[in-house]
């Protein structure tokens, strides 16, 4: 499950970046600058994929898109920030955050008939859907290929400060690790676990994409990343670090971190915000979806080939897969990131 892996340039919460010509003013405005726009707030990740998409929705129908990237946590937090006076129309964001911005009221039902998704990818209230399955990784740099392979190894002496992950409460991909923790330590034991790998730790991220080049330098050995995240990087560069799911008595879990949209509480443009959530949906963008993003397809009625499902398959070959009730998880949420942060200030 070895593969060399590296990272693009993302835009951060402040850049926001119209595709189709218009660059989208930031600051309190996500629109796209021309009527009729649909203006998205995302967890990054997707970005490359992003703008092919958005430029094929836009010749498609005319509706240009303005997208706004940051951490799962901050793009929940702007819309948050700006419900009395709506930006954004369509909110991308990895669980646990899009229930929290469903239980924020954050959103509105898309009133989409989304019957080839399973039930677990699409919100019994119609508020939420999957549209891009994913998992957590982590990236090693390739010297440590054969010295870095479980959750114990992290807690070395010799990986004094060569350890990062982006932030749980904050990060998508660092919450994810914190859960996943939980599941194969129990929550005590995983709470023990980072307060002893703050020896090592760098300090906080809100970022995973900022990890990636770290690593490849050898600044860092270790960081956390997801799957689509770290594979979609091989094809456009060579850094010198790889992915692996670390193991935990003796078993390799991982964690499914799907990509989840949201249609926004008064959303300023509704209708095309529906239009683009069944462009992103269709079959000829979800069947191209491993090769475009090395993403897997959120469509039942979608079994692509090709060499990037190898790799894809390749990288989750023998690994378990965990996969929450993330509104089960929810109740709890703010307690656990309280305690993950008395943990580590211990």
């Amino acid at each position: 499950m070895d593969h060399s892996i590296s990272r693009r340039g993302l835009l951060g919460v402040a850049g926001a970046l119209a595709i189709g010509g218009t660059l989208a003013a930031c600051g309190g405005t996500g629109t796209s600058g021309s009527e009729g726009g649909v203006t998205v707030y995302s967890a990054d990740g997707l970005g490359d994929w992003y703008e092919k998409q958005f430029e094929q929705f836009r010749r498609t129908t005319g509706i240009e898109v303005a997208l706004v990237e940051s951490g799962s946590g901050e793009v929940v937090a702007r819309a948050a920030k700006e419900i009395s006076n709506p930006q954004v129309d369509l909110l991308v964001t990895l669980p646990p955050f899009i229930q929290r911005a469903a239980d924020k009221d954050l959103l509105q039902p898309h009133g989409l008939d989304l019957p080839y998704l399973a039930p677990e990818d699409r919100d019994a209230g119609g508020l939420h859907a999957t549209f891009v399955k994913n998992y957590f990784t982590m990236i090693r740099n390739a010297r440590q290929r054969d010295r870095i392979r479980g959750w114990d190894d992290l807690l070395e002496d010799r990986l004094h400060r060569k350890v990062q992950y982006s932030t749980p409460g904050q990060s998508g991909d660092g919450t994810a690790m914190l859960l996943l923790l939980q599941h194969v330590m129990g929550k005590d034991r995983a709470l023990d676990y980072v307060s002893r790998l703050e020896a090592n730790n760098v300090g906080p991220s809100s970022s995973t994409g900022k990890l990636g080049p770290k690593v490849s330098t050898g600044e860092l050995d270790v960081a956390n990343s997801d799957l689509q995240m770290a594979l979609a990087a091989v094809a456009s560069d060579n850094l010198a670090y790889e992915t692996f799911v670390p193991t935990h008595g003796g078993t390799a879990t991982t964690i499914s971190l799907p990509y989840t949209v949201g249609l926004a509480k008064n959303a300023p443009q509704p209708a095309n915000a529906r239009r683009l959530i069944e462009f992103l949906l269709s079959k000829d963008v979800q069947t191209d979806l491993p090769r475009d993003a090395f993403g897997l397809p959120a469509r039942t009625d979608v079994q692509p080939t090709g060499p990037e499902m190898e790799t894809i398959r390749r990288a989750l070959d023998g690994v378990e897969t965990f996969s929450p009730d993330w509104d089960a998880i929810l109740p709890t949420f703010e307690t656990d990131m309280k305690a993950y942060r008395e943990a580590i200030a211990s």
